[in-house]
């Protein structure tokens, strides 16, 4: 799509914007799981390679607020093993990002978010969950982390798995994927400024038309992550979040 003023966008498009921007707070606040549903929203509203980049700034607002709510809690061991892994998936996801046209991203896009519910389903599905502590799975994960993050803001499935896996308590787990996202998503903004040229000044003004919403999600994420357990309703998020992902396949 062409951007265009934050005045001449549909309501329809700004309800599924502030909806994506509100989920956004909320995962960013801990409650995890749910990022597809966000990047679902905002391809259906923006399209799926600009808003990649429309997400960026909000993203890196809610990393600011997660490491400055739980940085205590990092667990520096492990970012420093699965960082590096995912900065050079990033790399490679910028080149494969930067040779297909908007019909071939929307459709990796919809392909990555199938994905990445499938392997959450088989994770919750899973009776075993003892993997082997070993370099190569955290390159493995680390590596698709980092094309799905660039590509469609999609690493969360492959990062959780890692931290799942390494049997991390709730806290150490929010705060050490807090750090590594922050890192991750200022390693991003160069290549989405320069090389895609997603983030414009027009994204941006859009971006603080959204910042309530983020500022509502974060609020209300800090409250599910103490009261409310995640098992009744991840069921239903991998339903919508998959449901989003084959309209991307015919919109």
């Amino acid at each position: 799509m062409q951007w265009t003023a934050w005045a001449g966008l549909s309501p329809q498009m700004f309800g599924l914007a502030f909806l994506g921007a509100f989920i956004l707070g909320v995962s960013k606040a801990g409650v995890k799981g749910i990022a597809v549903l966000i990047v679902t929203l905002m391809a259906l509203a923006f399209g799926s390679k600009p808003s990649t980049g429309l997400l960026m700034p909000l993203l890196l607002v809610g990393d600011v607020f997660a490491i400055a709510y739980y940085h205590q809690h990092a667990q520096w061991s492990y970012l420093k093993r699965f960082l590096p892994w995912m900065m050079t998936g990033v790399l490679i996801g910028v080149w494969v990002g930067d040779q297909v046209d908007e019909a071939t991203f929307q459709q990796l896009m919809g392909y990555t978010i199938l994905g990445t519910v499938v392997m959450l389903i088989w994770w919750e599905r899973k009776k075993d969950r003892k993997i082997p502590n070993h370099w190569a799975f955290a390159g493995s994960t680390g590596l698709m982390a980092g094309i799905t993050t660039m590509i469609g803001n999609l690493a969360g499935a492959f990062s959780n798995v890692f931290f799942l896996a390494m049997r991390l308590p709730k806290q150490a787990f929010i705060g050490t994927a807090a750090w590594l996202f922050f890192f991750i998503n200022v390693f991003k903004l160069p290549f989405h400024i320069w090389v895609w040229k997603t983030i414009t000044v027009n994204t941006l003004l859009i971006d603080l038309w959204l910042l309530p919403a983020v500022g509502l999600g974060l609020g209300t994420g800090v409250f599910v992550v103490k009261k409310i357990p995640e098992s009744w309703f991840r069921p239903i998020i991998l339903v919508l979040t998959a449901f989003g992902a084959l309209i991307l396949f015919f919109r």
